[in-house]
């Protein structure tokens, strides 16, 4: 009896890479303790953030501190009850913060996302996706003088690195923007980012063409188990059900890390960010293309079902209620960059978990018939067509497009 290839966790990263591999003659059955694109798949910002190469933390961030946790509603809020479990990644987190490492991460991030638009338009040439695939670029915008002060050479810096960027000076945001409020003081343009407009069409359409091509989807499988046999993996859910392959892929996010331990398969420095959004569903023609705030750390989507307003970051653990008003709080800011005060009838607020590593980079490795592909912080819609196409590559003993040492699970010792 010949045994599928399993890939656990139904998110961006396990449903591209499932949909690759079957369309390469793999047999895969990809499952999920929930549906197809839920969780943080279903909730990002639909921003293809190519331009985001930096770690998520920096020495700047660590002297915001004291400030950050007195702040319930800032850009970056701790948990005062979760700092106790937090504070090993913490640690790791800032060993990565000398130079040296910082330059290190800020190239490994480069070289994953300057392909990672293309991937996902190679991905579209094989599945109907265009239609939600937007490449007119992204505009980081700066409210504060300080902030406008030092674009300039901010853009010749990323130019330097390789990626296209432009420096719009404040008179010039009009141009770019009508709706921006008219004391925006300048910004950065990346015309090769992009953005995706209707993430749920993007889930249906590529199970569509996972199940055509052959592959079974399980859904509400809540895994507790994993068992290495002699011919592959076994994995117990809740339900009382088993299911076996040969080999195993997990694509698990911000759950990677008990699994991880359960496999003895290596360390890792993981944890969760919770990310908020607010959906806007009576603005769908205010913006152009993606706003994102420098000051505020947040961004603006335009999409089908009207204008997402997302960001922030949340470090409370897996389990803490979701606190709405960090969503919420989302509206009077965007309404501070804009000419028009946004319509907010029948506004909905969501929270979901993004995993991120102590390095902000991603685990893409295979040790054996266990590959690994997750920790993608906030780049996991940005990375997932990319990604898929790294661990077929390392399912079908080929040399990668990119070199992976950046991204072993080894790493962390």
């Amino acid at each position: 009896m010949t045994h599928p290839t399993l890939i656990l966790g139904g998110g961006i990263i396990g449903l591209t890479t499932a949909y690759n591999l079957q369309q390469r003659g793999v047999a895969t059955t990809l499952i999920d303790a929930d549906t197809i694109l839920g969780g943080a798949s279903s909730g990002n910002a639909g921003h293809l953030a190519a331009e985001y190469n930096y770690p998520v933390a920096n020495l700047a961030t660590l002297a915001r501190l004291p400030a950050i946790l007195l702040n319930p509603l800032g850009p970056l809020r701790i948990d005062w009850r979760y700092l106790p479990r937090l504070i090993p990644f913490g640690c790791r987190m800032i060993a990565n913060m000398t130079p040296a490492r910082y330059q290190h991460i800020h190239r490994a991030l480069y070289n994953l996302n300057r392909d990672s638009v293309d991937a996902w338009e190679r991905l579209a040439a094989r599945v109907p996706l265009r239609q939600y695939i937007h490449r007119d670029g992204i505009l980081h915008i700066a409210s504060r003088a300080k902030t406008a002060a030092g674009l300039a050479d901010q853009a010749a810096k990323n130019r330097a690195l390789g990626l296209a960027c432009e420096h719009i000076p404040r008179a010039a945001l009009p141009d770019y923007e009508p709706a921006l409020a008219e004391d925006q003081q300048g910004g950065l343009y990346y015309p090769e980012s992009a953005h995706i407009s209707d993430l749920a069409a993007i889930g249906r359409t590529l199970a569509d063409a996972l199940r055509a091509a052959g592959g079974d989807i399980r859904e509400h499988c809540r895994i507790r188990h994993i068992i290495r046999t002699e011919d592959g993996y076994t994995l117990h859910d809740d339900n009382g059900n088993t299911h076996h392959g040969a080999t195993l892929i997990l694509c698990t996010g911000a759950y990677s890390k008990p699994f991880i331990q359960q496999l003895g398969a290596g360390k890792i420095a993981l944890d969760t960010e919770r990310g908020y959004h607010l959906m806007l569903p009576h603005e769908h023609t205010r913006l152009r293309r993606p706003i994102s705030s420098i000051d505020h750390s947040f961004v603006m989507t335009p999409m089908e079902h009207g204008l997402r307003l997302a960001g922030t970051v949340e470090y409370a653990g897996l389990n803490a209620p979701a606190n709405m008003a960090r969503a919420h709080n989302l509206l009077p800011l965007a309404n501070k960059l804009l000419r028009r005060p946004l319509d907010d009838r029948d506004a909905a607020p969501w929270m979901g978990c993004r995993p991120t590593t102590a390095d902000s980079l991603p685990v893409i490795d295979r040790q054996d018939r266990l590959l690994l592909a997750f920790g993608h912080q906030h780049l996991g819609l940005t990375q997932a067509a990319l990604t898929a196409e790294l661990v077929s590559a390392l399912y079908h003993d080929e040399t990668p497009a990119l070199d992976l040492t950046p991204y072993r699970l080894a790493r962390f010792g």
